[in-house]
């Protein structure tokens, strides 16, 4: 399961340095601002869906989604963020 986190973290960084015309994984790469706004928008869905317990399994991934392609935009690495974790276990 853990590889489909895997392979979208791999699409991020090759869309990176190769990017696709039209993609809208480069539109949230290049963009900041829209890449922050989605990750933002993608939270409040998900908190309304649990909330209304609807779509959850969706917004969630939304979120996930969204979340890495932002890190990325910002070269943080999502195996620096698991690093972090690994350190916070007791």
């Amino acid at each position: 399961m853990l590889r489909v986190l895997e392979d979208l973290i791999l699409l991020a960084r090759e869309r990176k340095k190769n990017p696709v015309k039209d993609s809208y994984t480069n539109k949230l790469l290049e963009n900041k601002s829209l890449a922050k706004n989605k990750v933002l928008e993608e939270v409040k869905e998900l908190v309304d869906s649990l909330e209304k317990d609807s779509n959850k399994i969706h917004e969630a991934a939304d979120v996930f989604y969204h979340l890495l392609i932002y890190l990325e935009t910002n070269d943080l690495k999502i195996e620096d963020v698991m690093i972090e974790l690994e350190k916070r276990k007791k």
